[in-house]
Formats: structure tokens, sequence, C-alpha cells
């Protein structure tokens, strides 16, 4: 299950946290407790920053990237929690002068004009190297979600053999309204299907835009 905060409109950068953790009997086989800081400009769409705070069963990790858009380069910075006295694994690579992380990603899709049938192309940055990634829009159907009986748009972005090597496919729905909610994610790897639904929406309080 997922948690979005919405970003304000105000400031820059804004900030979109999401959060991911196991429910039910998942939990048991695979404990998962993840929180996603994306830090972007909100007129161009461009991320700054994000932080991941990772925690899946006995491994617990943060991973910071910097989008240094003057230096062209994403900066990391990988810390194991459960050996905190231990230095970060430090990495640089370059980048072109705008990029998407794996969660504005989300945000450049839920604002752009969706059509079955479209290729939308991005560039994406994990902490590593950039790939310009295809996103297909392949149809419009109706789902059931924690939050009701959506129509949604289904999305494929090819993220697998390009931003990561493994063998996969992930999908996303984009409600058909005027929210463009991310309102589920599947992905099917060698080791099996996971899926997540979207659990609630939040908005940052205007009177401090961008802050959560």
């Amino acid at each position: 299950m997922a948690t979005l905060v919405n970003p304000g409109q105000g400031a820059i950068p804004s900030k979109i946290t999401t959060t991911a953790r196991s429910q039910g009997f998942a939990s048991l086989l695979f404990r998962v407790q993840d929180t996603f800081d994306s830090f972007f400009n909100p007129q161009t769409l461009c991320s700054n920053r994000i932080t991941k705070t990772i925690s899946e069963n006995s491994r617990h990790w943060q991973i910071d990237v910097v989008f240094n858009a003057e230096r062209a380069l994403a900066l990391q910075d990988e810390r194991d929690l459960n050996s905190p006295n231990a230095p970060p694994k430090r990495t640089e690579h370059q980048i072109p002068a705008c990029v998407e992380d794996i969660v504005t990603a989300f945000y450049v899709l839920r604002r752009h004009d969706l059509r079955v049938g479209e290729d939308i192309h991005m560039v994406l940055n994990d902490g590593g190297e950039s790939h310009d990634v295809t996103v297909e829009v392949q149809t419009r159907e109706s789902i059931q979600t924690p939050l009701g009986t959506r129509m949604a748009f289904r999305l494929e972005p090819k993220i697998f053999g390009t931003l990561y090597k493994k063998k996969g496919n992930l999908f996303v729905w984009i409600s058909d309204d005027n929210q463009r909610l991310p309102l589920r994610l599947k992905m099917k790897i060698s080791v099996g299907s996971f899926t997540g639904n979207l659990k609630s929406v939040t908005t940052a309080p205007p009177d401090h835009p961008g802050e959560n």
C-alpha cells in the first residue's frame, strides 16, 4: 500500500513524499517500509534531489541522490543504517541538464495529456547512469482501488533492460480524471509479482507550500 503527499504550488523546490509498506500475509514473508522524498522544480519538472529510506526485512539503508545541473552530475551517497559508523558509499555519474527520478517521473506522467497508443519519453536517473525511457499508454480501463472504482490509463514504462538490467515488466495505472492519481503499480520480475495500490492522498497546507 502507498500514500501520496502532493507538493504545494508555491516556493521552489516542491517536495513529493511517497511511502510503501507491506500489509497482511505478505508482511509476514517480506516486511517493507520504504519512504521516498523527492524535491523538484515545479516549473521545469526536473528533479533536484531524492532521498530513499529503505527498510526491507533486516536490511536498512538510506540513499541520497543530488542532481547538480550546474556540474552535470548525479551525486549519490549510500549509507548502511545497520552500520551507522561506516562511511557512506559515494558515486558520481554524468547527467543531462534535466532528469527525472523514480518519483517525479510519476508526476510528469500525471501532468501529461494521456492518449491510448501514445508513447511518452523521459530521461530517468536512479543514482547511476541516466537512461532514455519510453512509456507506453496501452489502454483505458475500470479498476477497483482502495479509493473506489476508477477509470484509469494503464501505462508500461520500459525501465527493464534500460534503467534496470534485470528482466521484467512494470505497469502503472493513472486515473482518468482531473486528479490524475497513480492508483496502482504492478511489477513482474523473475522472483514473482508485486502490486501496490494507492491508499490515500493528502495535500501540503497552503500556508506552507512544498513542505510536508
